[in-house]
């Protein structure tokens, strides 16, 4: 368990890192064009990756087709938050995409049936975020 809550931890310090050069590279080019940098980056990493055999390439045809709506998403994640970073800063924006995603846990989770039994506590940790950023 913890090597996974260490892995966690220092996903989230990658992400903060990506996060904030990609908005330096936004402020050169603006959003869309750092977006595309960023994909393409991510994309010949991976395709490293695979090319040396660090795991198998298969099209999950069987998977709905939400399921391929992950990389639009990421995209538009890229681009918003390349514009979102230079102008908020890098810890404010941090913690209103953390809020969207509470938010966005508590929807899935009470539109896909999981239960939602945290949505209150979810809810309100979307609220102190919010309020600890107005101060």
């Amino acid at each position: 368990m913890l090597l996974f809550m260490t892995l966690a931890i220092v996903n989230g310090l990658c992400i903060g890192g990506s996060r904030s050069l990609n908005g330096k590279l936004a402020q050169h080019d603006g959003a869309l064009t750092a977006s595309f940098w960023n994909h393409l980056g991510g994309f010949l990493f991976l395709s490293l990756l695979l090319a040396g055999g660090a795991a198998t390439l298969r099209l999950p045809l069987d998977a709905p087709w939400t399921a391929w709506c992950g990389g639009v998403i990421g995209a538009v994640f890229v681009a918003l938050n390349g514009f979102a970073l230079p102008r908020l800063g890098t810890m404010k924006t941090a913690l209103l995409v953390i809020a969207g995603q509470m938010l966005a846990g508590v929807l899935i989770d009470r539109l896909a049936g999981a239960g939602g039994k945290s949505a209150l506590a979810q809810a309100a940790g979307i609220a102190l975020i919010l309020l600890l950023i107005r101060q």
